[in-house]
């Protein structure tokens, strides 16, 4: 048997540490993540894809009674820029929580969400930064890749 450990490089800043322009694209999440339909959980996420071009695409979850049907914030906001704008490569996606209106700490995607980023960030064979945004700091993961290391890619 062989043995080995895969380790996940993370960058942590807090809020003051980051570009105005990453401080924007987090402003953009929280609206986001207010707007989301979130009825049953009250747990309201919003994700901004960055675009390679500048432009912006948001997304928040989007829950249903029939549940599993809702969707995920990060995957609302990836399908729709995919759809709309296929052949622009995507830079950056941030992801934030909020509850009873306050910013939450940091959250990570879900599986199919990691999935969904890996092919994304395959597509255009360029990496997507992660940001994790939470209410004082922001957890950056340099690829989607890395977020999903053991994927249907890597074997």
């Amino acid at each position: 048997m062989e043995r080995y450990t895969i380790e996940i490089p993370v960058q942590k800043f807090r809020l003051s540490e980051l570009t105005d322009e990453e401080r924007f694209w987090i402003d953009t999440a929280i609206i986001s993540a207010k707007q989301a339909y979130a009825p049953y959980s009250q747990f309201y996420v919003g994700a901004v894809v960055v675009l390679e071009n500048g432009i912006l695409v948001t997304g928040n979850n989007q829950e249903n009674i029939a549940y599993p049907s809702g969707m995920c914030a990060e995957r609302v906001a990836l399908y729709y820029a995919g759809a709309r704008y296929p052949d622009v490569p995507v830079k950056a996606i941030v992801v934030i929580a909020v509850k009873d209106g306050i910013v939450q700490k940091h959250i990570s995607p879900c599986g199919a969400c990691r999935q969904v980023l890996l092919e994304t960030e395959m597509r255009s064979n360029k990496p997507i930064r992660v940001l994790l945004a939470g209410s004082e700091e922001v957890h950056i993961i340099n690829s989607a890749e890395l977020l999903l290391p053991v994927s249907f890619k890597s074997f």
